[in-house]
């Protein structure tokens, strides 16, 4: 960056008021009257725009004076935040509440963590006035620990939850499509309401009839049947029968599993394939039929699709103020900037003076 706030660029038009203004001026011809002016018919006195040297050259120094500003207010620092707390999203509300009261941060503003929340707080804490402090709420494992810890210039203290305490989280609601007629959906419902209690409440497996960006699975149980094409997600089941189809006959509603990639977790023998509608995903066990195949399926689909934590989380801490922290990034220094405004704004009221004498 080469400014502090560079949305202050989009005033450069700006610098087409001199020029109108410039252009607007109008001098009156030099007149004398003569003897034989009476015997003429009257007319009004004509105009004519006259551009002198002086004009050209306070026109360029007006303009310069307007860029010169303009970069001053995109290159200076403007702190407007006081103390702050970044609480993460995910985190139980009441814990959050919690750590809140017990830090005296009760009366903060408050605004959602972002990714990567230390180096964006190091890049953008020229917004903080001199005197804030920051507070970071969040699950634990959600914020990776850097190899170094950024130096920053206000207090900031981070708190992140113990990986044991899920005693009051609200349970996540995972989004799942179920496309089998009613003949064949009851045995899904009652594998996705076990899966339920084996998370003993951390995820909700809620069943949609189309998906939407919240869709993490579906689950296609009608043989001889192509699902819309529109239909998008992030992983699909496949039934067996509806495998056998897609193999056998050209055309099937899934020929990309013909040449799937096998895989084998838990016992459970998996065969994947990945396709712009999403990883397709099948398997003998598509659906389970007793209660130890649905187990070790639900253990098997945890290591398959959850996502990547952080290799290693960072631990609560508080990180001290450093006032000889390093500069931040993308604040260019505005004081050689100020000079030359108030040298450019001299130049403009001598040259002004000069115009009118």
């Amino acid at each position: 960056m080469l400014s502090s706030y560079p949305l202050w660029w989009l005033a450069l038009p700006v610098l087409l008021l001199p020029v109108w203004w410039h252009r607007q001026k109008r001098q009156r011809v030099k007149a004398e009257l003569l003897a034989t002016a009476r015997f003429l018919p009257s007319a009004p006195p004509e105009q004519l725009r006259v551009w002198q040297w002086r004009d050209k050259l306070l026109l360029l120094v007006r303009c310069l004076l307007l860029m010169v500003l303009i970069a001053w207010l995109a290159a200076t620092i403007f702190p407007w935040r006081g103390d702050t707390v970044l609480v993460d999203a995910g985190a139980d509300r009441a814990w959050v509440e919690e750590q809140i009261k017990s830090a005296g941060f009760t009366s903060a503003t408050r605004i959602d963590m972002p990714a990567d929340v230390l180096p964006w707080l190091r890049e953008n804490e020229r917004d903080w006035q001199r005197d804030a402090k920051l507070l970071i709420v969040a699950r634990a494992g959600q914020i990776a620990m850097p190899a170094r810890l950024p130096q920053f210039s206000h207090p900031v203290e981070l708190r992140t939850k113990p990986v044991g305490s899920r005693q009051s989280a609200a349970p996540v609601d995972r989004h799942i499509v179920l496309g089998a007629p009613q003949t064949r959906a009851q045995p899904w419902r009652f594998l996705f309401a076990a899966f339920d209690v084996a998370g003993g409440g951390v995820a909700r497996h809620v069943l949609d009839a189309a998906p939407d960006a919240r869709t993490a699975l579906i689950v296609w149980d009608t043989p001889g049947t192509v699902p819309p094409a529109a239909w998008r997600s992030t992983h699909w089941w496949v039934v067996a029968p509806t495998v056998a189809e897609a193999a056998g006959e050209a055309g099937g509603p899934f020929p990309e599993l013909a040449a799937a990639t096998a895989l084998t977790v838990n016992g459970i023998h998996f065969k994947y394939a990945d396709t712009p509608r999403g990883r397709l995903w099948t398997s003998d066990v598509f659906p389970p039929r007793d209660a130890d195949t649905a187990r070790a399926l639900y253990d098997s689909w945890q290591l398959l699709s959850a996502a990547p934590a952080p290799a290693y989380a960072t631990p609560s801490q508080t990180v001290a103020a450093e006032r000889n922290a390093a500069p931040i990034p993308g604040a260019m220094p505005a004081a050689w900037l100020a000079l030359a405004m108030l040298a450019l704004f001299m130049i403009e009221r001598i040259l002004s003076h000069a115009r009118r004498n």
